[in-house]
This record gives structure tokens, sequence and C-alpha cells, in this order.
């Protein structure tokens, strides 16, 4: 396995911004940020080998967690009960098919995997994750007061939040961000894609495009009424309004190091700094987010019928784990000629080129 493999890390609080919190923050922050660093480090390694096994091996993802695929079962909801990583996933508290309950965690979990599993379905003809119905399993209350949430390669995790880093609930209160960390499933069970530099910034990309789609998809918005941020509203008010910005990058919150265009590439070690963010995961992603949204805007309408088809099939079929940003751009760009007409080949390449990546 592979150094890269080994060391892959999940979850939408960007690592650099811990980092910083944990350096620069008020007592409380550095707290909170240490909190949740130390836990994701804990997790980091099981996404990518899970989806390396089932990927290499053509394994069962489900066989292998213990989830069965069950057609009366679409999802559940746990609750860790403040327990950590060792009590996952915790108590069942809702099946697929019951009411709501009093816990409202649960029912945000609840609904924002609904939502994320129909999106895929109607719009893409995908069975869940893999393809093949596996049951999306959640667990709320994860740890106490953790700053982070996050898809482990097996299930979807979320803490509560402390009010210092991230609004108490806000976790599960964001469809996108639920989406966001579902997604992360489906790449790895199809392009793989290495969780370090160009092509970490690329699997953080489809998940915020994903993200944002789904948040798109069940508000009918267009791609002009959307306001192309991940995670609006889940930070405490004094870091900022988001976690990223899709439209503008390097304008979501407080230190916002994101980029828009190549010539602002961040060429950061991959190493066991958060504040370096895998080589720039998080903060790189910027320029292909920029990329979608460009190209969103100048086809119009709803982007999940042309330009989320075409960025669909790039990642389920044309990327390979160490694909990078003109490997990327120029798969979009064949993509939308083979999908659809000039028209849209002419505004994806476009967009790539607006941000650099291709000429």
């Amino acid at each position: 396995m592979s150094r890269n493999h080994r060391r892959a890390q999940c979850g939408i609080a960007p690592p650099d911004l811990l980092g910083r919190l944990a350096v620069e923050g008020d007592a409380q922050q550095r707290e909170a940020a240490v909190r949740a660093l130390a836990t994701s480090a804990a997790i980091r390694s099981q996404r990518a080998v899970m989806g390396r096994l089932n990927r290499q091996l053509n394994l069962n993802l489900g066989q292998m967690i213990g989830f069965t695929v069950n057609p009366d079962r679409r999802l559940t909801i746990y609750d860790n009960q403040t327990n950590g990583r060792t009590f996952l996933p915790g108590v069942r508290v809702r099946d697929w098919g019951q009411p709501p309950v009093q816990d409202e965690a649960v029912n945000q979990a609840y609904d924002g995997s609904s939502a994320t599993y129909e999106f895929y379905r109607d719009v893409f003809a995908r069975n869940s994750l893999d393809g093949a119905g596996l049951e999306l399993v959640s667990s709320v209350h994860y740890g106490v007061a953790f700053d982070n949430a996050f898809w482990d390669g097996a299930q979807m995790v979320y803490g509560d939040g402390s009010g210092r880093i991230f609004q108490v609930g806000g976790l599960t209160r964001s469809l996108d961000v639920i989406a966001h960390e579902l997604t992360h499933g489906i790449t790895e069970l199809t392009a793989g894609l290495v969780y370090s530099k160009q092509s970490g910034a690329l699997n953080e990309s489809f998940s915020d495009v994903f993200g944002s789609l789904v948040k798109q998809y069940s508000l009918k918005q267009s791609a002009a009424d959307a306001d192309w941020l991940i995670g609006e509203g889940i930070l405490v008010p004094a870091l900022g309004k988001a976690l990223r910005s899709m439209i503008n990058p390097g304008t979501a919150y407080s230190g916002d190091r994101q980029p828009g265009h190549m010539d602002d590439y961040v060429d950061l070690p991959d190493n066991n700094d958060p504040r370096n963010d895998n080589g720039g995961v998080h903060i790189n992603s910027g320029i292909p987010n920029h990329a979608f949204a460009l190209a969103a805007n100048a086809l119009g309408g709803f982007a999940w019928e042309k330009v989320g088809k075409i960025w669909y099939t790039v990642l389920t079929t044309r990327l390979r784990p160490n694909s990078q940003f003109d490997e990327a751009a120029q798969a979009t760009v064949d993509v939308a000629g083979t999908l659809f007409s000039a028209t849209e080949q002419d505004a994806v390449h476009n967009a790539w080129k607006e941000v650099g990546v291709l000429s």
C-alpha cells in the first residue's frame, strides 16, 4: 500500500483551518481544533483502505463492513452517544421508513442521506454509493463536541460541533456537507483518487461539486440562482460564512487560501503538518471547483442536467487514482462532446481555460 493511501484523511473540516486555529486561535479554539485533529488522525487511514480493497480485490463493501444490501432498509441512523470510535456505529435509533424522532440530529442525518441517495438514483440512475444498493449508515453525536463530520470508508459520522469552530448542530444541518462526504464513498469505489496534491484536490472537488448539486436539486435551483457555497452557515460567525465558495474561491472564511486560477496554485508538501492539507487538497480544489461553476453558469439551467452529468461520467469512468488537473479537464471536454454538442464542449473547455488548466 502506498504512502498516500496509508495517510488519506477525510472530514469536512479543512485541516489547514484546524491547524491554524490549533496554533493561532484563542484558548477555546485551540482546544477544539487539537481535539478534532487528534480524532481525525486516529481514523484517517480507514477510508482509503476500504475503497482500495473493494476496487482491487473486487470485494463487496457491504460484506466487508457488516452492513447488508436490503431493499427494505435504504439507510439507518445510529446514536454514538458521545462515545467515539470504539462505539461505532452505536445504538440504532431510526430505520428506513420510520417516522421522525425527537432528536433533530437523527432526523437531519436521515433526511440528508435520503436526499443524496435519491439524487444519485433519479439523476444518474445510481443505486446507492456502490451502485448495488449499499445501506447508508450514519452515526450522530460522535465524540464530545467534535468539530468534524466524515465518511470513514464504511459509514457517515457526525460530531455535534463545539460552538467554537462549528456551530452546535451545524454538521447535520447542512445538506451539501452530507452529500459531499457521501460522495467520497463513490469516488473511492470508482476513480479512487489518491488523497494527495492534485489528485486529492480533484477528490475534494468532486465531492464539493456533487454536494452543491444535491443542494441545488433539493431546492430546484438553477445555476444562476445557486449560492455555490459549501457548508454555508455551519462555522461560527466570527470565522466566516462557509467552508468554500465555488464561484469565488478564497472568500468563504477568514484565512481562506483557496485559489481560483492555476497562477495562484499553492504548492505544499504532503507531510504530517495539517496546515499543509495533504499537499493542498482542500485548498487547491478551488481551481476545479471554479471551473465547474463557470461551466454551469455559462450553460445555464439546472447544473445537474448537463455539466453534472459530464462530471459524473468522468469521475465514474475516466479517471485513475493519480489523475491530475489537466487529465480531468481534458476528460470533461471529451465527455461533453460525446454526451452533448459543441456548445457544451466549448463551455467546458472555456471554463478550464479561464482557470488556467487548459490553453
